[in-house]
């Protein structure tokens, strides 16, 4: 992974989902790499899997990154939020 704003890579362990069509980072993951955060104008409801709310809050806030894989680049945004043990989660859009 990449950032747009510094041009620095990192190595982050990412899981794929092709369940579903978001695609998220982990706050403490965004904190660590001194990713840039970009506020959203309205917050995203955040739901757990079994659709309860999430007790962590909405989404308030979005990442740019370039995203690398086996040669592969692309640039996608992703919704900032506490993913646990997990740093990062694709969905769809990227498969």
């Amino acid at each position: 992974m990449e950032t747009i704003d510094i041009h620095e890579g990192v190595a982050i362990k990412v899981l794929l989902d092709s369940s579903i069509m978001e695609m998220f980072i982990d706050r403490r993951t965004t904190a660590k790499h001194e990713f840039r955060l970009q506020k959203l104008e309205e917050s995203i409801p955040n739901r757990n899997v079994n659709g309860t709310n999430n007790s962590r809050g909405a989404i308030t806030h979005q990442v740019e990154v370039n995203v690398y894989y086996k040669g592969y680049v692309k640039r996608i945004r992703m919704d900032v939020c506490d993913l646990g043990k997990t740093e990062v989660i694709l969905g769809m859009p990227w498969l």
